[in-house]
């Protein structure tokens, strides 16, 4: 008897379902894919328990005739694809057929369709179609989905807890609200309203109602193309960051995809913004001939492939920098009433602290505000006074020191406050990273060498690697066993520690393994930024802090320490105001 046997179609089907429907954030995705390709400007999704008892979801679609429903339920059966060219000239975000009949496979379904001549309702339970009837004339689909996994227990037991599949949820659909603003998105479970967008194709009101007011506020457009791609959409200041990537939201041709290498695109763009393990808020959308981005790698379509994604990656690098390099980046404390058993108490809150937005691990904080309505604009013409100069900040007045830490200063528009350290590494780093970009590199004979005696091992590494100090200006040669006499250096390198900055570039070519020189030299300027810069509780005249100040106000970046922390925080002269209660608007 043969061991080998063809599988029944039940179980075929059970298998492949499993392959597409993994929890209750696959079948709204699925269905809410559909709806988009019908042509929908209104998609409602209701949800019973976070959509294990019952998912609903109804759209204002061009909607399916009697036969075209009754056939959406065979596998691979798509009206998207014909020929084998199709598949890559994608531009629906639905094509293999696999999604209704999968859904179907694991629970009890019932569809109402009309194209606007005949309503159809079909009933399937277990992927078997058990009665086909007539309905309304309203022109759409209605998809209900009940009991998810009922014949699939072993499924049924691997969903996480209600909050979780609800969480998963809400985060697709608010990235699908973002995707496509010009469609009304409303999400409700149990009854309550999570989600309502207007629908009116304003991506900035969009963002508004997933992320709130005080995010939209700091967001600013971007738009650029190249041969080969056009990107849009809108990208965060530096002061409103999040613990991790899920707020990098991109899509490709109206599809919402994860790809790693453009999240590090988008990280990269930020560097030295941002402080280490915190992201952007991004959306953005980028266009592509779909002839090179191929969509069909996974059973999900969340990943695709980019031909010459190097092109892609410079382009969101170029345009985020330019952006970045022309906004005014001072964050604002801001003050509030808080209400306190003495009146009128007033309470300061930092703005540079990471904002609140809704946390997609907590159900508690998914509910979103849906009646703030009010017209957002961005912050776009935040920049500094004079757009085409290289100094983007205006002067500022010392008037004191606090802490031996932070310098007070003052203009016509407020108060600052800098963080003398912060200020000195970003003026450091970028003197630092210029003079070592450098093709040749003046030098200073040492009067007395510096020999700089190392373990055999890192002797060998520092050996294998010498071209590179030689590259950076050093004179340096080998000077007995396991040690080296460094006879000149270049002439940035700090004349108050040079033996110390020459220990510190030493250790940075032997911790690395390989070589990018623009990286490196990165590192490098950083890391001596950092160690030979004035510190915290080290005390400066008042001439030294007006000539750091002049120089923080000549860099490039003067918002961030190369690290990504604030150089600056300002007071407007408003809330100053307010707090003292000399302005009560």
């Amino acid at each position: 008897m043969s061991k080998v046997e063809v599988m029944s179609v039940d179980l075929s089907n059970k298998i492949a379902a499993g392959e597409v429907i993994e929890k209750t954030m696959n079948v709204v995705k699925e269905l809410v894919e559909n709806s988009v390709d019908a042509g929908s400007n209104l998609i409602k999704i209701e949800l019973i328990d976070s959509g294990v008892k019952q998912i609903t979801v109804t759209d204002n679609g061009c909607g399916m005739t009697k036969e075209d429903a009754i056939l959406a339920f065979s596998r691979h059966a798509t009206s998207k694809l014909k020929t084998l060219d199709d598949l890559f000239n994608i531009d629906s975000l639905g094509f293999r057929g696999e999604a209704l009949p999968s859904i179907a496979a694991v629970s009890n379904v019932t569809l109402k369709t009309s194209d606007g001549e005949i309503g159809t309702e079909i009933n399937v339970v277990g992927g078997k179609i058990v009665s086909v009837d007539s309905c309304d004339l309203v022109e759409g689909t209605k998809f209900i989905v009940k009991d998810l996994f009922y014949n699939t227990p072993v499924r049924l037991k691997y969903l996480k807890n209600l909050y979780s599949e609800l969480a998963n949820i809400t985060e697709y659909v608010n990235k699908m609200a973002l995707c496509y603003p010009d469609i009304k998105f409303v999400l409700i479970n149990n009854g309550k309203q999570l989600l309502n967008t207007e629908g009116r194709g304003n991506l900035l009101k969009a963002i508004n109602s997933v992320f709130g007011v005080e995010v939209a506020k700091k967001m600013t457009r971007i738009y650029a193309e190249n041969e080969d791609y056009l990107i849009r959409g809108f990208i965060s200041y530096p002061e409103m960051c999040k613990p991790n990537r899920n707020s990098i939201i991109t899509f490709v041709n109206g599809r919402y995809i994860k790809n790693n290498e453009l999240n590090k695109a988008v990280i990269e763009a930020y560097h030295t913004y941002l402080t280490i393990d915190k992201y952007p808020i991004v959306v953005l959308d980028i266009e592509v001939d779909p002839i090179l981005i191929d969509i069909n790698i996974h059973p999900t379509k969340m990943d695709i492939k980019f031909s010459k994604i190097d092109t892609l990656k410079e382009l969101i690098i170029t345009e985020f920098r330019k952006k970045l390099e022309v906004l005014s980046l001072i964050p604002e404390v801001k003050a509030k009433e808080v209400e306190y058993k003495r009146p009128g108490f007033i309470e300061v809150v930092s703005q540079i602290n990471e904002q609140d937005s809704p946390s997609y691990n907590n159900i508690e904080e998914v509910r979103l505000d849906v009646d703030n309505t009010s017209e957002i604009e961005p912050d776009d013409d935040n920049v500094t006074e004079d757009e085409g100069s290289e100094v983007r900040i205006k002067k500022m007045y010392p008037v004191g020191l606090v802490h031996g830490t932070y310098i007070i200063c003052e203009n016509e528009d407020g108060m600052y406050i800098i963080d003398q350290h912060a200020a000195a590494e970003r003026v450091n780093y970028e003197k630092y990273f210029e003079e070592m970009k450098k093709p040749k590199h003046d030098i200073i004979d040492l009067l007395v060498p510096i020999k700089i005696e190392l373990p055999s091992d890192e002797y060998l590494l520092l050996k294998q690697n010498l071209n590179i100090m030689i590259d950076m200006g050093f004179d340096i040669e080998e000077f007995g066993i396991n040690t080296y006499i460094i006879r000149a250096h270049p002439t940035w390198l700090p004349n108050y520690a040079i033996e110390e900055a020459i220990k510190k570039i030493i250790n940075i070519i032997i911790e690395k393994s390989s070589f990018d020189y623009g990286k490196f030299i990165e590192r490098v300027a950083i890391t001596l930024a950092c160690k030979m810069s004035i510190k915290a509780n080290d005390f400066i005249t008042m001439e030294d802090i007006e000539i750091l100040l002049e120089n923080l106000r000549n860099t490039k970046n003067p918002f961030t320490c190369p690290h990504g922390r604030p150089t600056i925080i300002s007071y407007s002269k408003y809330e100053l105001e307010k707090m003292f209660k000399r302005s009560m608007n």
